[in-house]
């Protein structure tokens, strides 16, 4: 089996997370802006690994705005 640095090696694009914001859990009212939405994952793939046809993003999902919410705890 490959260790960890030969398999990222083999990545075409660099690893990308997506998942819930960090914060406390919040209200009902807030669950679409906490936790990971199909959106989310689309505009990563669209924004991080490879553009989509026709794709409208919804978020931001660029290392900047990474940077920017965990500058800001969030």
């Amino acid at each position: 089996m490959a260790d960890k640095e030969q398999i990222v090696d083999l990545l075409y694009s660099p690893p990308v997370v997506v998942g819930s914001r960090n914060w406390i859990t919040p209200c009902a009212e807030m669950e679409n802006d906490f936790f990971p939405q199909p959106a989310w994952i689309l505009d990563a793939i669209h924004e991080r690994i490879i553009p989509l046809n026709d794709h409208g993003v919804t978020s931001n999902a660029t290392n900047g705005e990474a940077i920017r919410r965990n500058r800001l705890g969030v």
